[in-house]
């Protein structure tokens, strides 16, 4: 099982999971784009070395599982510190507070102690720029880079993309660098916005010193409830320059191309856009080599940044799609365009170049026989079996299995699997219960026996001894001498019920020697005489012949249950004794061609003094020994008959089971 480069403690952790709070639904397995998530005992755990930020398991997670990583304390300790703090507003802000006027929220946000607050909008004016003369000046093909975990996943996924990545930093990083421009180096910078994958961003070696922290804007609304604040406690300030314009459609599909004047052709297929887990496929497509676009924009959120696990709020995509739109038409017909643009033109010397590095989480692929061996222990024994239902968070079985062979999921998972398991648990806690309560009922008759035969078998001795007696003096008195013989045959017959009882009581210890069940089954032929009208047969596949059981007590079964065959089969037939073994255990099959069971009766045959032979012929209690014996040897005994003609060939198949090696009771 594979777990390279897996659960290091050096990984920023960006999601987290609350064991007690899962509950084995696999949604986050589903919906995690690089199957970061591990399944261990049932329970499923981010994997922080393969998680790539996006969030959606925090998303998709009905029972708060997951939870991003606070940063909340961290930020409330730099706005105590010396340092003045920047705060910047993602352009996603319009869709979180869409019923809170910009200016009121500035002034909020001011509120918590930022001495100055920004759109990060102003940053993706550059980038959209960077972007444009990127694609303009060279001739190759690269992935957008404004999405954390789409380069996350291009670094730990498809590390051979690395390249491919267009070398330009995410907005977020591009305001950071723009204010420190304008406010020097000592400035402290925080970001706030709908993504949790700006945290891992923030916290990357690669950008060591870029970005403090960052908030998600449910951190910013806690910090807002905490220090009591609202949009009607604070008068509205403007955000503080630079300011922002059509990068502000950053958090929108297709907003990069929009802010870089450039548009998806989908004759010249010069630029390519994808959302949501869709991305995945698209950057499979792009390694393989099957698109010939010049720029990939992809964003990882399903709907685009104002969809981010980040944000609070429960409103649909398109109503907040409507609010970014409405905030930044409003934004730019108020504003002076060409002064806009002679701002950026001042931020021409930062640099706005970053590089990338390989972070390879691939995990070698299982050989094809392994995933098989994998299939075939969840019961997946032919191709049709695969159901392929995803019921455990993977889109095929095949996927399944290989993730078990990474060691990220569990067989129990397959939900085909688990029925199939739980419907031959619950069958075999039937027939346990079902010995279970024989297991009592012989417990109990073991006590009454000891009972019984203690107190009945002296006097019952002195009838059986007068009877005899009355016999030999009564031999001229026919009438006295045929009732003293009915009293001495009834009375050896009790003698014998009570002799079976007393031995049904002793059936307490097992005396376990190695012996070979080929000379038992022999034994029992020999003292048991078999009618002429019945043919024996005995068959031995076995390929070890010694188990550790009491032999004079597997002897008593057989004994028991080959004398029943014979009884079953008063005009002749067939019965046959067959030993087979299946390495751990010991099967012996006593089979008769006789009348059989009716299906009413099988139930019972275990039970003590329950028997279907005519009264004087039986007492009940041979099976029940039988039966105890067996269950004392840790075994099982089970039957099958037929007695009507109609449904085949009539006849009783008793297999008693036998555990090579006994365990140990304790």
């Amino acid at each position: 099982m594979e777990r390279d480069n897996m659960e290091s403690s050096n990984v920023f952790q960006t999601i987290q999971t609350v064991p007690e709070r899962c509950r084995v639904c696999y949604t986050c397995v589903r919906e995690c784009p690089a199957k970061a998530i591990r399944i261990i005992d049932g329970q499923a755990r981010v994997i922080h070395e393969r998680c790539i930020g996006c969030g959606n398991c925090v998303r998709v997670c009905s029972q708060r599982a997951k939870i991003i990583k606070d940063t909340i304390p961290n930020v409330r300790r730099m706005l105590k510190g010396k340092a003045p703090v920047a705060a910047m507003l993602a352009p996603s802000f319009p869709a979180e507070f869409a019923k809170v006027e910009s200016g009121r929220l500035v002034a909020m946000v001011k509120a918590l102690g930022f001495a100055r607050v920004n759109e990060v909008s102003f940053g993706a004016d550059l980038v959209a720029a960077e972007y444009r003369k990127l694609v303009e000046t060279t001739g190759k093909s690269y992935i957008a880079t404004s999405c954390p975990a789409v380069i996350f996943y291009v670094e730990k996924y498809f590390p051979e993309l690395v390249d491919e990545l267009a070398p330009i930093v995410s907005p977020m990083v591009a305001t950071a660098r723009c204010l420190r421009h304008l406010y020097g180096p000592d400035l402290r910078v925080v970001f706030i916005g709908p993504c949790t994958a700006k945290k891992t961003e923030s916290a990357d070696e690669q950008l060591e010193g870029e970005v403090d922290e960052a908030l998600t804007f449910v951190e910013l609304r806690t910090m807002f409830e905490e220090a009591g604040l609202s949009p009607e406690a604070v008068k509205p300030v403007e955000f503080d320059e630079p300011r922002g314009g059509l990068g502000g459609l950053f958090p929108l599909s297709g907003g990069l191309l929009q802010a870089a004047d450039m548009r998806e052709d989908l004759v010249e297929e010069n630029v390519v856009t994808a959302t949501g887990r869709s991305f995945v496929d698209a950057v499979k497509e792009f390694a393989c080599g099957d698109m010939s676009t010049r720029l990939l924009e992809i964003l990882a959120c399903d709907g685009a940044c104002i969809m981010g696990a980040g944000m609070s709020v429960d409103t649909p995509l398109f109503s907040r799609r409507s609010q970014v739109s409405r905030y930044i038409r409003e934004k730019i017909s108020r504003e002076d365009t060409a002064a806009h643009a002679k701002k950026l033109k001042q931020f021409a010397a930062v640099n706005l170049r970053r590089a990338f590095m390989t972070r390879d989480q691939r995990v070698k692929a299982p050989q094809a026989d392994e995933i098989s061996a994998i299939l075939q222990r969840m019961g997946k024994n032919a191709h049709e079996d695969e159901l392929n239902c995803g019921a455990c968070g993977y889109e095929t079985c095949r996927e399944h299995a290989v993730a078990i062979h990474k060691g990220l999921a569990e067989s129990e998972m397959c939900l085909p699997y688990t029925i199939d398991q739980l419907n031959s648990t619950i069958k075999k806690l039937a027939s346990t219960q079902e010995a279970l309560m024989q297991s009592e009922r012989l417990a109990s008759m073991g006590q009454l026996a000891a009972g019984i035969a203690h107190e009945v078998n002296n006097p019952l001795g002195i009838v059986l001894m007068y009877a005899h007696l009355l016999q030999e003096e009564a031999e001229s008195n026919k009438s006295i001498a045929s009732d003293a013989k009915i009293i001495a045959e009834q009375a050896d017959r009790c003698k014998k019920i009570v002799s079976g009882l007393l031995h049904f009581a002793r059936q307490n210890r097992v005396l376990r020697e190695p012996a070979d069940i080929r000379e038992v089954i022999a034994n029992c032929c020999r003292n048991i005489v078999t009618p002429g009208n019945i043919k024996l047969e005995v068959e031995h596949n076995l390929n070890d012949p010694v188990a550790d059981i009491d032999a004079d007590q597997i002897v008593q079964v057989l004994t028991n249950l080959i004398s029943n065959a014979h009884a079953a089969m008063p005009n002749g037939g067939t019965l046959r004794i067959i030993a087979t073994d299946t390495g751990e255990n010991v099967v012996v099959t006593v089979s008769d061609t006789g009348t059989g069971i009716p299906p009413d009766l099988c139930a019972k045959i275990f039970e003590p003094f329950f028997t279907t032979k005519h009264i004087g012929s039986g007492t009940g209690l041979g099976l029940a020994v039988t039966y105890g014996i067996v269950k004392m040897h840790q075994g099982d005994i089970r039957v099958k008959s037929n007695s009507n003609p109609a449904e085949g060939p009539t006849g009783t198949t008793f297999e008693i089971e036998l555990p090579r090696k006994m365990e140990e009771q304790t």
